[in-house]
């Protein structure tokens, strides 16, 4: 009798990611982007009061939108205003 191979499973190969679709100039992603940008940076309660949003919606968009869907590497520093987010490659 021969033996049988043992049949190796399927690999599924993954379609590339499509490209993120540009942000809409003038929405609150935009202006978080913006605030994320300037030299100084933006804390979460700085953010949270120029969208009226809640932190906890600041944070969740920092984390989703800016940095899972787009691509951004948002750094965070601690300093005296608290803990300040930018955008990584932008002026400081």
């Amino acid at each position: 009798m021969t033996q049988r191979k043992a049949k190796s499973p399927k690999r599924r190969t993954r379609s590339p990611k499509p490209p993120a679709a540009p942000v809409r100039s003038g929405s609150k992603q935009a202006q978080i982007i913006a605030m994320l940008r300037r030299a100084k940076g933006a804390t979460i309660d700085e953010i949270a009061e120029a969208l009226s949003w809640q932190p906890h919606t600041v944070r969740g968009a920092i984390a989703g939108a800016i940095k899972k869907k787009l691509g951004l590497a948002v750094i965070a520093a601690k300093e005296n205003r608290g803990r300040v987010y930018r955008i990584a490659g932008s002026p400081e």
